[in-house]
C-alpha cells in the first residue's frame, strides 16, 4: 500500500533501535520512543490556516522529531506515524 499524506504531514518509520543496552536485553515494550525516524512520504504543502507551507523535508531524510507528536498507525504490517512537519526538529545528516 502506498501512502500519500495530505497537506503539510509527513510519513515516517522509526529506526530500528538495538535491545541490548550492557548485555541487558530490553523489550520493546520498556524502551523509550525514538524520536528518529526515515522520511516515507511528504504532502505538497500549500495554504493551511492562511499561511503558505512549503515542504522542506523529502523522502529519505533521516528526521528528528517531537517526543509526543503524531499518531501512529499499522500498514502491511509496518508502523509508522503521521506527524506535521512542523513537529520536525531537525534533519539528521
Amino acid at each position: 500500500m502506498t501512502l500519500k499524506p495530505l497537506f503539510d504531514k509527513v510519513v515516517v518509520k522509526q529506526i530500528e533501535k538495538k535491545e541490548s543496552v550492557g548485555g541487558i536485553i530490553l523489550p520493546s515494550a520498556a524502551q523509550e520512543k525514538q524520536e528518529i525516524a526515515t522520511v516515507v512520504a511528504v504532502g505538497e504543502g500549500g495554504v493551511i490556516d492562511g499561511k503558505e507551507v512549503k515542504m522542506v523535508v523529502k523522502a529519505g531524510d533521516k528526521v528528528l522529531y517531537s517526543k509526543y507528536a503524531g499518531s501512529q498507525f499499522k500498514i502491511d504490517g509496518e508502523e509508522v506515524t503521521i506527524i506535521k512537519q512542523s513537529d520536525i526538529l531537525a534533519i539528521v545528516e
